[in-house]
């Protein structure tokens, strides 16, 4: 699988990332104002766009667990739900579990910074919930989120699932900036 120098110099600690759509025109306005516009009703439909993406069925059906990227607290009050909770719900009926992955730091909006920037911001932003990290070992994941564009709070989730023992993670996002 071809890499981009950066992952290269310093590989995901995902196993595969999987998106829907390239985030581009007309979806990253869709996605923009699916997070920013309250329309978390479009979840279903971005969902099913999702489940539509090759190997994205089998990697949910191989999955333990279905893991949404947790927003901080002031984040989530500020737009009034978590996207990737909302998509996750779509994906993994059954698997979802929003307490083992947490959001322990704020961080400035990703979309501000530039990449280098953008992966010192959140390191150490996520932790496991140590009083049920060993639900995690040896497990399957996929982690959830909207789009991925440097890969930055991605690569600080699987991070802190990798040292929890976590087996495999496949990051799954509707969009992604090729």
């Amino acid at each position: 699988m071809p890499r981009c120098g950066a992952c290269i110099v310093e590989p995901p600690h995902w196993d595969i990332a999987l998106a829907a759509v390239p985030y581009a025109y007309p979806w990253s306005r869709l996605v923009a104002d699916f997070k920013f516009k309250q329309h978390p009703a479009w979840a279903q439909t971005m969902a099913t766009l999702m489940r539509s993406t090759p190997w994205v069925e089998p990697a949910l059906e191989a999955a333990h667990l279905v893991l949404p990227l947790p927003l901080s607290a002031q984040r989530l009050q500020t737009r009034g739900f978590n996207q990737a909770l909302e998509l996750a719900r779509h994906l993994g009926p059954g698997k979802i579990n929003t307490e083992l992955l947490l959001r322990v730091r704020d961080t400035p909006p990703q979309s501000s910074l530039p990449r280098h920037q953008r992966l010192r911001s959140v390191q150490g932003a996520f932790a496991v919930e140590p009083l049920r990290a060993n639900a995690l070992s040896g497990r399957r994941v996929v982690l959830v989120d909207d789009v991925m564009t440097s890969g930055a709070s991605l690569h600080a989730a699987s991070t802190a699932l990798r040292s929890a023992g976590v087996q495999h993670i496949t990051v799954l996002v509707f969009a992604r900036t090729e």
